[in-house]
């Protein structure tokens, strides 16, 4: 795919304003960080540290005090692991849900419509499907509910490996995926206003190639919807820096701005006070937010 037009970095999405219940998220001139709350044994990054309900809870109510504007709950891991059945999974995403929408804008990190359902009636705002509406019972959940959708970009049936992945054009195809799903989103009745598009850094993709999907990003930035980035302390970023997971705060901030300047308005991270901080300095040195005070040199004694 090509792009049809240099887009100068800072330059917005088309969708600046997302359309979420309770409230309005405007995108036009902010970044706003969805956290990450892993309600499972074996997440990625922390292992399990917020497994436990009130770890959880906890964990989420921490975040949005930090600046974080979403908190996503996740109750199933992205990758392949043992099998949760769904009503295990809603027992364990339903009650953070519930008690963080009375705080913060949550959204639910699923691929099942049942766990959709319950999730948005206990408040979330946002199903983060990392399968791209692979299930259309999921796009008909969301329309009817009146949340928003993150479409992610991914190839494996849900929980699956899928070892040495090939794309053609990687930009290309993710780009066409995403076109088609949102297509298959509009279909069910879920407007523009509520679509996020998410490439899905190291999602099906080694390192080369999701490499090749953020120096590219702009590209999908003018697919027109609001666009989500999920990079944080991934395997590109540890294998491009020779880093350990607990040692990639660096190169995810890094990859962050990076994408940022070039499109992207929501960022999903472990670490969030140091992704505010790093938005919120984007935003001043693009001139979208005003500094938080000014002392440096503006007293007639001088400071230097």
């Amino acid at each position: 795919m090509t792009s049809t037009a240099t887009r100068p970095a800072g330059t917005t999405s088309a969708a600046t304003t997302l359309a979420l219940p309770g409230g309005d998220l405007e995108l036009a001139r902010h970044v706003a960080v969805m956290a990450i709350v892993n309600r499972t044994p074996d997440s990625f990054y922390d292992r399990g540290a917020t497994f436990a309900l009130d770890a959880a809870i906890a964990a989420g109510v921490a975040a949005a005090e930090q600046g974080a504007e979403i908190v996503d709950v996740g109750g199933v891991r992205f990758a392949p692991g043992p099998p949760v059945p769904v009503a295990e999974e809603i027992a364990r995403v339903v009650p953070v849900v519930r008690e963080l929408a009375t705080v913060t804008r949550v959204s639910v990190d699923t691929f099942r419509p049942e766990v959709a359902r319950a999730a948005i009636e206990a408040g979330a705002a946002i199903v983060n499907d990392t399968t791209g509406l692979r299930d259309p019972a999921m796009a008909d959940v969301i329309a009817s509910s009146g949340a928003g959708v993150v479409i992610a970009h991914s190839l494996a049936p849900p929980r699956t490996q899928h070892p040495l992945p090939r794309y053609d054009d990687v930009i290309g195809d993710v780009a066409r995926f995403l076109i088609e799903r949102r297509e298959l989103a509009r279909e069910h009745g879920i407007p523009d206003s509520r679509i996020v598009l998410d490439p899905g850094h190291d999602l099906n993709k080694n390192t080369r190639q999701t490499l090749e999907l953020t120096r590219r990003l702009d590209e999908l930035a003018g697919l027109g919807s609001a666009l989500l980035v999920a990079l944080s302390n991934k395997d590109f970023v540890g294998e491009s820096l020779d880093r350990e997971r607990a040692d990639r705060l660096a190169g995810s901030l890094a990859a962050a701005v990076y994408c940022v300047l070039h499109g992207a308005r929501i960022v999903r991270a472990h670490n969030v006070r140091e992704t505010v901080d790093a938005m919120r300095m984007v935003e001043a040195i693009l001139g979208w937010r005003e500094p938080a005070y000014e002392l440096h040199n503006t007293r007639p004694e001088g400071n230097v």
